[in-house]
Parts: structure tokens; sequence; C-alpha cells
């Protein structure tokens, strides 16, 4: 299956979402308070998956905005202000409340991405982080996004 299509991207999404939570569903109580990151703001295991879910949320109506012609995410989007408000916005859900809102979500943005076709894909628009890139790339970064912290949760569990 070719790379580039919605069937090959939601396969990937599927893939990785189950990893994603059969990881986190494994752990005892204490790993998720384990610091994972400490720039400025120390990220825990369970602020990590706060992220995850917030940012996909975010995501998404980022991609029909785009999908619909927009230009997506705005020139002065500020990642570190949006994730601190994610964050305590999220404070008070249990791991489990977060795993079920993770896959929850996960599975809106597969049925999403099963939904576009292979134009879509090459729609252009502001991402937060990548900047100017398409559709595609961006729904590529969902997944790719998640497996990067998901290495470092893994390290830090591992120390």
């Amino acid at each position: 299956m070719p790379a580039d299509t919605p069937a090959f991207l939601t396969e990937r999404l599927k893939a990785e979402g189950e990893k994603t939570a059969a990881g986190f569903a494994g752990l005892t109580p204490e790993q998720w308070d384990l610091p994972v990151y400490a720039d400025g703001q120390t990220w825990t295991v369970r602020s990590l998956l706060v992220h995850y879910v917030t940012a996909e949320r975010e995501m998404l109506g980022l991609f029909a905005d785009i999908r619909a012609g927009g230009t997506g995410a705005p020139e002065d989007f500020d990642v570190d202000r949006y994730n601190a408000i994610q964050q305590r916005r999220m404070a008070r859900l249990s791991p489990n409340e977060l795993l079920d809102q993770f896959a929850a979500v996960r599975a809106e943005c597969i049925a999403y991405v099963s939904g576009l076709d292979t134009a879509d894909l090459e729609k252009p628009g502001r991402h937060p982080f990548l900047g100017m890139t398409t559709l595609g790339e961006m729904i590529k970064l969902v997944y790719r996004h998640n497996q990067t912290h998901h290495r470092d949760i893994r390290r830090a569990l591992s120390a």
C-alpha cells in the first residue's frame, strides 16, 4: 500500500494508537508521575498523555479547516501557551479517563482520515510546529509525534 494514501495513514494511526494505549495501560501508579522532560516545565508520563489527547483533538479541527480551504493554524499560535492551558484543564482526570479520551480521539482521527481522498492530502496549510506543509504531512506527524514522545517515556521508565 503506498505511503501517501488515506488507507496507509489510517492503518498507521490505528497501529501506533494501539501501541501507545498498551504502553500507557501497563504503567504502575508511580510511573505516571515520572518526569520525562524538564525544560522549563516538567513533563511527566501523565502530562504527555494529556498532550497526546489535546494535541490530536486540536489537529482534527485544523485538518477540517485545511480540507475546507482554510489556512490552518494562525501564524501567532503559541504552542507553549496552548499546552499549559490544556494541562491545567485536564489536571483532574485520572489515568484511566485519559486513556479513554486518547482512545476516543484516536478513533475520531482514524475515522476522519479514512474519509479523505488522496487529493485532500495535498491541500496546504499551516501547522503550529511544521509551518506551511500539506495535510498529509500533518497527519503523519500525529503518529510520529507520539512515537517520539513514547520513545522518551520508555527511556525515562528504564532509567
